[in-house]
């Protein structure tokens, strides 16, 4: 892999981490506590806010896990350990790590 391909998958990772992180404001506002009100709040409607911040915690986490690799994949670029594969230690196909830059393992280990 040659620099100029590590440079264009940096500023990929990092415009992916700009986004994430401008993502993760809108997210708190929907992980608020539920209000549990009965007389303002129907039994359904409370089920159904409850559901929803489920889901809005487990996109956060995802979110967090995923600007950790993110994290990761910067600091092997930054150490020159970019796009080794962690288990074998061969190079990584630079068609794999295009469609996901924080790939850690060559795709003959991940079938394994």
């Amino acid at each position: 892999m040659n620099n100029i391909e590590i440079e264009q998958i940096k500023q990929n990772l990092l415009i992916l981490k700009t986004e994430l992180q401008g993502l993760e404001g809108i997210s708190k506002e929907s992980n608020k506590p539920i209000e549990l009100d009965q007389a303002r709040v129907g039994r359904l409607s409370r089920m159904d806010a409850m559901q929803v911040q489920q889901m809005a915690q487990e996109i956060s986490r995802r979110q967090q896990r995923k600007l950790l690799m993110i994290d990761g994949a910067l600091r092997r670029i930054e150490s020159d350990d970019y796009g080794d594969c962690f288990i074998c230690g061969k190079e990584i196909a630079i068609r794999r790590l295009t469609v996901d830059p924080t790939n850690t393992r060559c795709i003959k280990c991940v079938d394994k």
